[in-house]
């Protein structure tokens, strides 16, 4: 078996890119869910995406056929399995909880590769990973008053992100990106059917206010939030592209910590575009964010 080819800056970059172009679509999610539900988006997005796919391939960017099946498979599920929990939670508690919640991932990761792969984890890169954490609570506003044991749920979707993190390098780092980009896209596709015919199936009413947006079944016409949803489509696929490259290129406990910065992009963007206030502990919380970033990218051999 050949050695995984590293290359940390590369990593380093293709990530802060990825969480650039999230931090910016994430922001119109909540459009798109005010007229559709989660399992329509999934479906529509994949419909979508599958040409791009494609056309990514046949302008050799990697083939979409994965040369071990079961692998990407594997890791596929568990990122979509991460993000079905999360988007689950944004129902039932506040966007805090939940994206505190998912950022857990990075600590889930160097917890893993500790303990588990035995990987030499240093008192840097666990400095970064602590710094980053809690910048990120801080810009989400964090209020552990409001904790309660549900909010613990966020953190399995945390949980299973980081697996998908670690597999990613470890089992998919000769995989085609785009393959290991269809999987993801595929599988969310898949459980977006799934929970259309679970609705149908049970023939279940819609629930008012945020809980609407996962037990919403097919509807029809959305041809007001098109432009949106194609937004959404290419910005996820070049997203996620980055994502995945950024994990094929460095260990996990490296790069898990440049997505704290999607907490930086998003509040920026959405106070460019939306006129949405940045308070000091907000710029603090941020500073923190990018702190640990630069600890990682000088502390990278």
């Amino acid at each position: 078996m050949h050695q995984a080819e590293t290359r940390p800056v590369a990593a380093a970059v293709s990530m802060l890119a990825a969480m650039l172009v999230i931090g910016v679509i994430d922001n119109f999610v909540a459009v798109i869910g005010g007229t559709i539900g989660l399992w329509q988006f999934y479906v529509v997005r994949f419909a979508l995406a599958l040409p791009l796919l494609w056309l990514m391939a046949l302008g050799g960017m990697g083939t979409m056929r994965p040369a071990r099946l079961w692998a990407v498979a594997a890791r596929s599920f568990m990122v979509a399995l991460a993000m079905l929990i999360y988007f689950s939670a944004l129902t039932v508690m506040p966007i805090a909880q939940a994206l505190a919640g998912l950022f857990t991932s990075p600590i889930f990761v160097l917890v893993i590769s500790a303990v588990v792969l035995r990987q030499k984890i240093g008192p840097w890169r666990i400095l970064a990973v602590v710094m980053g954490f809690a910048g990120a609570l801080i810009v989400l506003e964090f209020d552990p008053a409001n904790v309660t044991w549900g909010s613990l749920v966020p953190m399995l979707g945390g949980f299973f992100y980081a697996l998908g993190a670690i597999a990613t390098r470890a089992w998919c780092a000769r995989e085609s990106t785009v393959a290991m980009l269809t999987g993801v896209m595929g599988m969310q596709g898949a459980m977006g059917v799934i929970g259309l015919a679970i609705i149908a199936g049970l023939g279940l009413g819609e629930a008012e206010g945020a809980l609407g947006f996962v037990t919403r079944g097919w509807v029809w016409p959305f041809d007001d939030i098109y432009g949106w949803l194609l937004l959404q489509c290419v910005g996820s696929v070049v997203g996620v592209f980055g994502i995945i490259r950024a994990y094929q290129w460095s260990e996990a406990s490296y790069v898990s910590v440049f997505e704290y910065a999607v907490m930086i992009f998003g509040p920026l963007f959405g106070w460019l575009w939306f006129g949405q206030q940045m308070g000091p502990w907000q710029m603090a919380g941020a500073a923190m964010i990018a702190g640990a970033g630069a600890i990682i990218t000088v502390r990278s051999k």
